[in-house]
């Protein structure tokens, strides 16, 4: 019996002995075992998550609170944690409300959302590619929201919702070159990967071309933002991101089904009852979206996606990637990345991206040792 065959058997003994074990239990949420099981009533399980994977999301989100809380006080202008909360909560007045609510809150949400952005894109395509460095700024999808972008900044002279389309096209376009490129009866991780970092490459010199083209001052700013940057985000930024992200997050979580299917292979997906090239296809759109929103108002901002999944499944000890997990790994990284950024050498700022590629540099480092020495 095949290995598609025999996950597809257990896939399927598995859902249909857990509905015939809870069909008759009261419902409501079993908090036993290692998994937490919601049932609804009448219908069986409704869903099932790791303990786990929830200590983790959990765990993460009061480091991301705290680290957010930190950064609101820190500055130029030093505030007390409590201060802080009065502001956030609406008791405060004069120049503290105003510090934490329009100078450095709308810095703080957007390297949360970026973070957790991020971290769900690696985690498609590492899930898609099944390979730790199926990363969108690894296989070329980064660079081609750059270009998008780069094209809209240096020629276009867009505002920011027509640079944000611009790098949308941009990730699409790229995807849909490197989609097709490595795809010989169907799309192999391993060579996804490798045709999306000869693409990388080309577009990182066309890149540098449009900003050699560029006036002195445009490609100043271009350059300073390909660094990806969080400096002098504000609300402009903000609005525009949530919008996409609340069509895009929500996406995710529908498709995530779907993708755990395909981690068996499409063979076996296809017996269960899931489209594997049509899943395949939306799940590449959602996650360009992601990174290419991200890449539009922030830059390339490099390796979160890359590492979040991986440390995140970890965590969570988890056989696959958890996008869960990955999402919130990715929040508190970007947080703290940006923290470090912004106090690492005084009043000196430096781009987020700087200070994400040392740290992703030193995983990409481990991860390449620990390869090597597997048997």
């Amino acid at each position: 019996m095949s290995r598609g065959t025999s996950m597809e058997r257990e896939a399927r003994t598995g859902t249909t002995s857990t509905a015939a074990t809870t069909t008759t239990a009261s419902p409501g949420i079993d908090f036993g075992g290692r998994q937490i099981v919601g049932r609804s009533k009448g219908h069986g399980v409704s869903w099932r998550i790791p303990r786990r994977t929830v200590v983790v999301c959990v765990g993460a989100a009061v480091a991301a609170i705290l680290i957010a809380l930190v950064s609101l006080a820190s500055g130029a202008y030093q505030l007390s944690i409590p201060e802080v909360v009065e502001a956030l909560i609406g008791r405060s007045s004069g120049i503290v409300q105003t510090i934490v609510l329009e100078w450095r809150l709308p810095r703080v949400l957007l390297a949360a959302l970026f973070g957790i952005a991020l971290g769900l894109a690696g985690g498609i395509f590492q899930s898609l590619t099944r390979n730790p460095l199926g990363s969108p700024d690894i296989i070329g999808f980064d660079a081609g929201a750059y270009t998008g972008a780069l094209v809209i900044m240096l020629i276009v002279h867009g505002g920011v919702f027509v640079t944000t389309g611009g790098a949308l096209l941009g990730g699409l376009l790229t995807a849909a070159v490197v989609y097709l490129l490595a795809y010989r009866r169907g799309v192999h991780g391993f060579r996804l990967i490798i045709v999306g970092i000869g693409v990388t490459a080309m577009l990182g010199s066309f890149n540098t071309w449009l900003i050699l083209q560029a006036s002195l001052q445009d490609a100043m700013s271009a350059s300073f933002w390909g660094a990806g940057s969080l400096n002098g985000a504000g609300w402009e930024q903000f609005i525009p991101a949530l919008i996409v992200f609340l069509v895009l997050i929500p996406a995710t979580i529908a498709l995530s089904g779907p993708l755990r299917m395909l981690e068996l292979g499409d063979d076996a997906a296809k017996q269960l009852g899931v489209s594997a090239e049509r899943t395949r296809l939306l799940l590449v759109i959602v996650g360009v979206g992601l990174s290419a929103t991200v890449t539009s108002l922030a830059g390339p901002i490099a390796f979160v996606a890359l590492s979040a999944p991986q440390i995140g499944r970890r965590l969570a000890g988890s056989a696959g990637i958890s996008l869960s997990a990955a999402a919130a790994v990715g929040c508190v990284l970007l947080l703290a990345s940006d923290w470090v950024a912004q106090h690492a050498l005084g009043e000196s700022e430096l781009p987020v991206g700087v200070v994400t590629v040392v740290l992703g540099g030193g995983y990409f480092v481990w991860l390449l040792i620990r390869e090597a020495k597997r048997p």
